[in-house]
């Protein structure tokens, strides 16, 4: 037990340098990269704040449900400044306010926000997969890549670490209320020990996606 807290406690350590790395390296960012940061600030304040609610044994599930809505917002407005010669904005503004719609409804009347946000969670993931696969496609082109500017890399390093997380955690998020409240409590630890994981690829492909911005 006190083996997988200490795991779980680790695995938040990238969040936290990303984060702060971030917020140091906020000013030299382009427009694209100033809107995943707002992404990553929304993360590293929620996984603060959760862990100091999960320390003290309090709930933590409703800042999940912030994190779902506010957290999907930031990465979609992220990959319609990264797509937007390819995908018209107005498609991109109409799933962002579907979604929230969605969420809003699923929070208030569906899976309250002292549960597991399993549906919202699983949509999000669909969407996210999406959105990294064309961006995939699209850093493909050699004239598109030229015309980043020396984006393509860090933007390669984010999509993958986004790409790699929601495609692994896609089953985790659509069974978690199973996982939680019906499997095991050593199924059930072990099961988010591997989130925790996919989690520190992500946000370590972050913090390298930042480390590689473009230089003015």
């Amino acid at each position: 037990m006190q083996v997988l807290k200490f795991i779980i406690l680790i695995s938040d350590l990238p969040i936290f340098v990303s984060t702060v790395y971030g917020v140091m390296v906020f000013k030299q960012l382009g427009k694209e990269l100033k809107a995943f940061f707002y992404f990553l600030f929304l993360s590293g304040i929620i996984s603060l704040v959760s862990l100091i609610f999960w320390l003290n044994g309090m709930n933590n599930l409703p800042l999940l449900h912030i994190y779902v809505a506010g957290g999907f917002y930031f990465l979609a407005v992220f990959y319609m400044l990264v797509l937007r010669r390819f995908i018209n904005g107005k498609i991109i503004w109409s799933i962002i306010i579907l979604f929230l719609v969605f969420t809003l409804i699923n929070s208030l009347f569906v899976q309250t926000i002292f549960t597991f946000n399993s549906y919202a969670l699983t949509l999000e993931s669909v969407f996210i997969i999406i959105l990294s696969l064309s961006t995939y496609i699209v850093l493909l082109d050699d004239i598109v890549r030229d015309s980043l500017r020396g984006l393509s890399k860090s933007l390669n390093w984010i999509n993958s670490g986004l790409f790699i997380y929601y495609t692994s955690s896609l089953l985790i998020f659509y069974f978690g209320n199973t996982i939680t409240h019906s499997l095991s409590k050593e199924v059930s630890r072990y099961t988010w020990v591997l989130h925790s994981f996919f989690s520190v690829i992500m946000y370590s492909c972050f913090f390298f996606g930042l480390w590689h911005r473009p230089k003015s």
